[in-house]
């Protein structure tokens, strides 16, 4: 197994081998390169490359995985939150896809949404019915070759055992949400003993969450939506004013989906329809410009760059105009897509014109993403999330679950007025879905899968996912490359109308300035791209440093 050592030197050594699942022998066995995988944690990672190692396929590896990631990365995920994921399976025409996206609350209160930032005593409202036990369950059922509580247990013995702070997880308890989340009486506990924020490298036990996993284990996920942690679910998130009831939790069901399909440069391409507009970017990017202009452009120079980003506020703008949950609102992505509707968009743009974003409330944060391939030629592109850091920041004290804040992904109205539209069509609404920017995608060239990415960051996910994907199908960049490169961000707030990571030359300012774009520093970090592709010698993989992420094959 190959895992990036520099990523892994602040983690224990005894903690790291605590994962390892052990062989009927006890030995260990020599392989050849049989699969890959990357994710924004060392330990997840290693988790889903030992479920490689020791007889699983690539679903089971990205089960267990997301389950690591609840117990070592809760700023982002967890079984209080959902996701989408996407399925690659040898011999199937295209990948399937299963959405476990939260839901709102049958008692919704949308008046209460548009107050929104709501104070600490009313986060409840921004909670959704979580999707991801459910989610996961289907996918083990569905695809996996593991049983289900060997999986579980790889995350219960590292809850129960320990594990060591992250980088990304230490600088969040040390950030500016740290106020928030000391209001919350069990984060403070588990996360500031004695009233200080761990560090990266701090040990944190959690059994309450091992004894939820172990049960998980046990009896699937009706241990999470029936019983005493679905009542305990309910009275946390009402305590804070939510509507979520066990009537809701009894309900959820997983949605399968249809992927957004792309055909272009000889690739095909899926990728997240509604009620995610992740997808609908990617696909209107690809649409509006071909490899050969894109590759005329030049990679990074300022006329690519403000030639995508004029592209990804024109479909952001698709997005708040057409987007939301299928289930409620019709959502005509082939008409958006039509070539005759982008090429008169294309008209529209020009390379050394800015078009300007109207200035919007909304924004995301958080999520997790990892992708996983094994020798059979099984892939998994999956994204999990809680929404933002710690998600409503209210811990179920006795089964240690997070909360996710999903319904904040709903457009507020005065966010619906600001574009002009007679009506909202990602509205809260009772049993809805909020649109997600959450993109998880596959890329095949002549029947097999030759890339799988997807990332985290809220609405940079698109645009972060969209210029990696192109760096690699368009200028051939090596992943490591492509995840270590600045990139750009389409601000919806704020005066300017891009943002640049630290590491643009002074020459790419100056160039974008001179298009009209008005150049500004991007903030947060928050933010990665995991990715693997394949090559003439078997996959590759990346992990985005942002997150410090790891990335590792098989051998």
């Amino acid at each position: 197994m190959l895992l990036t050592r520099r990523l892994l030197s602040w983690v224990p050594a005894a903690l790291l081998a605590g994962l390892a699942l052990a062989l009927p022998d006890g030995t260990l066995r020599a392989a050849e390169p049989q699969g890959a995988a990357a994710s924004e944690h060392p330990l997840v990672t290693r988790a889903a490359l030992d479920v490689l190692e020791h007889g699983g396929n690539a679903v089971d590896a990205a089960i267990a995985a997301t389950l690591m990631a609840g117990v070592v990365s809760p700023s982002s995920s967890g079984l209080g939150g959902g996701g989408f994921a996407l399925v690659s399976k040898p011999g199937s025409p295209e990948p399937t896809l299963l959405d476990f996206r939260e839901t709102a609350p049958l008692g919704l209160d949308a008046s209460a949404l548009e107050r929104r930032p709501l104070p600490a005593n009313e986060r409840g409202h921004l909670v959704g019915t979580p999707g991801e036990a459910r989610g996961l369950d289907e996918l083990s059922r569905r695809f996996g070759k593991r049983k289900w509580s060997e999986l579980t247990a790889i995350a219960e013995r590292r809850a129960r055992l320990g594990y060591p702070v992250g980088q990304h997880l230490g600088r969040t308890l040390a950030s500016r949400f740290a106020a928030d989340l000391r209001s919350d009486a069990g984060l403070s506990a588990l996360f500031f003993p004695g009233g200080r924020a761990s560090v990266a490298g701090a040990v944190i036990k959690n059994p309450k969450l091992a004894a939820t996993l172990r049960r998980l284990g046990a009896e699937g996920p009706r241990a999470i939506y029936e019983g005493k942690i679905a009542a305990e679910l309910v009275s946390t998130a009402r305590s804070a004013g939510s509507a979520l009831s066990a009537e809701d939790l009894l309900g959820y069901a997983v949605e399968e989906r249809k992927p957004l399909h792309v055909s272009w440069a000889g690739y095909e391409l899926y990728t997240m329809p509604a009620p995610s507009a992740g997808g609908l970017l990617l696909a209107e990017t690809l649409g509006m410009w071909s490899r050969e202009e894109l590759a005329r452009l030049g990679y990074q120079s300022g006329a690519y760059q403000h030639a995508l980003a004029e592209t990804f506020r024109s479909a952001l703008l698709d997005r708040f105009r057409n987007v939301g949950d299928p289930k409620f609102v019709p959502v005509n992505e082939q008409s958006l897509l039509a070539p005759a509707r982008l090429a008169e968009r294309r008209k529209a743009l020009s390379l050394d014109r800015t078009h300007s974003l109207p200035t919007l409330a909304q924004t995301e944060h958080g999520t997790h993403h990892l992708v996983v391939a094994d020798r059979d030629g099984m892939v998994v592109s999956l994204t999990t999330t809680v929404n933002r850091v710690f998600g409503s920041k209210l811990l179920a004290p006795d089964s240690g679950i997070v909360l996710n804040d999903q319904l904040d992904d709903f457009t507020a109205e005065r966010d619906v007025r600001a574009l002009g539209l007679p009506a909202n069509p990602n509205a809260p609404r009772a049993g809805a879905r909020p649109v997600s920017s959450m993109t998880p995608t596959i890329v095949f060239r002549d029947g097999q899968p030759v890339l799988a990415l997807g990332g985290s960051g809220g609405m940079a996910i698109s645009t972060n996912v969209t210029q990696l994907l192109l760096g690699r199908l368009v200028f051939d960049k090596p992943l490591s490359a492509l995840v270590e490169a600045p990139r750009f961000y389409v601000p919806t707030q704020g005066p300017n109308t891009i943002l640049l990571e630290d590491g643009a030359p002074p020459a790419l300012t100056a160039d974008l300035v001179y298009r009209g774009e008005r150049v500004g520093k991007a903030w947060s970090v928050a933010t990665a791209v995991q990715l693997l592709a394949r090559s003439s010698t078997g996959w590759e993989s990346a992990a985005d440093p942002r997150k410090f992420g790891a990335a590792g094959t098989t051998r």
